[in-house]
């Protein structure tokens, strides 16, 4: 019997699924997944393509860490005991000789006095400041037979701040140093004073240092050569102590004729402008000095201090010491004179490091400008370079500044900026899709 309609239709319609084999079973999986392969290959190649780039790395692997200036060796002739010191100013390197222990200033105490009173009173150029009155102290003082003083003055008298300054550093007036005190400290006392001296020594980093009166005359005030230096930087900066400190005399009216005690180093030839001699007995001679020479047109400061020099007794109140710490200090002085010049330690377009794109591509990082320093043969100056901080773009310019380099440590230390030589390219197409970091 034949099957009904409809189930005869079914029959005829219907195609048995082929016999199952390891093609067609192939076959079928490739059109499942070849799509989902392709579609997983186009987010991962967007992925990559679109990532961020990484940050350009910034290295100074081709700097120097110093700059030595060339002549040879620096031969600086020494005294032979107590200890001494020289920097050109600014330049933040110091040469040294002798143990920096702390030992008896003398007179040169009196650069921290002046110091101080011109920090808290400063004198514009040409200007005198306010008068200041001689007491009864002040002029007893000036009759004492074994220090430095000015003697003759008469209670009431008046000078001004300037021509005090002359009476306290050209011929060394202990009791003006004290007088001085006094009228910062608006009192009788001198420790306000004192206390300032030595907050002032802190502040200027001279840690070996201590003032326990205003003229030097106590052994208990002591410091260092290196020290010392550090004042005379400081100081030098008055427009007003450089003045005085100068001079070989000065008239004072009212008074008369001061002389310098460093009459014979000023008037040596040396372009000697002070700064102030000391010697007593525990000190010996002592003496900081400042000196000019000019190189490439411009006169360039040289400071020195020699402390603890001592001549065969007898010695009385250290005269003969004085004498020999002058003598000591004006070979010190022309040698160092002598050794001062000038050289060009970096060059414009001097390769200072690189900076990696992340891709193997390193562009290097030059010196925008020729770096000269002023020193002494055979001395070392630090150089250091660094970035600024920022980041780099990928896609950053020739001429970008990354950096800045500095030769020096002083406040004459020399800056330049640090940039780019080349431009940086952004990755290619390629170098983008087969990167692996």
């Amino acid at each position: 019997m034949p099957p009904p309609p409809l189930d005869l239709l079914a029959q005829l319609t219907n195609t048995p699924a082929p016999p199952p084999s390891p093609t067609r079973t192939l076959v079928r999986r490739l059109k499942i997944w070849t799509p989902l392969v392709a579609l997983l290959g186009l987010v991962l190649l967007a992925a990559q393509i679109l990532r961020p780039l990484p940050e350009p790395v910034l290295a100074f692997d081709k700097a120097p860490s110093s700059y030595t200036f060339g002549g040879g060796e620096l031969s600086i002739p020494w005294p032979g005991e107590g200890q001494a010191a020289v920097t050109v100013a600014g330049s933040g390197a110091v040469e040294t000789f002798g143990k920096q222990k702390p030992v008896p200033t003398a007179s040169i105490a009196k650069i921290m006095t002046a110091y101080v009173i011109l920090r808290d009173h400063p004198l514009k150029k040409n200007e005198k400041g306010p008068l200041i009155t001689v007491d009864a102290q002040t002029v007893e003082d000036g009759k004492a037979p074994d220090e430095s003083r000015i003697e003759g003055l008469r209670v009431g008298q008046t000078f001004n701040q300037h021509d005090m300054l002359k009476m306290l550093m050209i011929p060394s007036g202990n009791n003006i140093g004290r007088l001085l005190a006094r009228w910062d400290s608006k009192s009788q006392r001198q420790e306000p004073f004192i206390k300032k001296m030595n907050d002032a020594a802190k502040d200027l980093g001279m840690k070996d240092t201590v003032y326990t009166d205003p003229s030097g005359l106590e052994k208990e005030t002591v410091s260092t050569a290196v020290d010392q230096l550090k004042l005379a930087e400081a100081v030098m900066k008055f427009g007003a102590f450089r003045e005085v400190v100068a001079l070989p005399n000065a008239d004072i009216p009212g008074f008369g004729r001061i002389y310098n005690n460093n009459d014979p180093l000023i008037m040596a030839g040396l372009s000697i402008r002070g700064i102030k001699t000391g010697s007593n007995t525990p000190a010996g001679g002592t003496l900081s000095w400042a000196a000019y020479k000019t190189v490439d047109g411009k006169d360039q400061l040289i400071l020195g201090t020699m402390m603890d020099q001592h001549a065969p007794p007898p010695d009385p109140n250290g005269a003969n010491s004085l004498v020999l710490v002058q003598e000591r200090s004006k070979k010190v002085i022309a040698e160092v004179r002598e050794a001062l010049t000038s050289a060009t330690a970096i060059k414009k377009g001097q390769v200072l490091g690189h900076v990696d794109d992340g891709f193997g591509v390193r562009t290097p990082v030059v010196a925008t400008k020729s770096v000269k320093a002023v020193g002494l043969v055979g001395q070392k100056l630090k150089l250091t370079v660094r970035g600024d901080g920022e980041t780099i773009s990928p896609t950053a310019k020739a001429g970008t500044v990354v950096g800045e380099l500095t030769l020096g440590t002083g406040a004459a230390k020399r800056k330049v900026p640090v940039a780019l030589d080349a431009d940086l390219v952004e990755p290619s197409f390629r170098t983008k899709l087969t990167r692996l970091g």
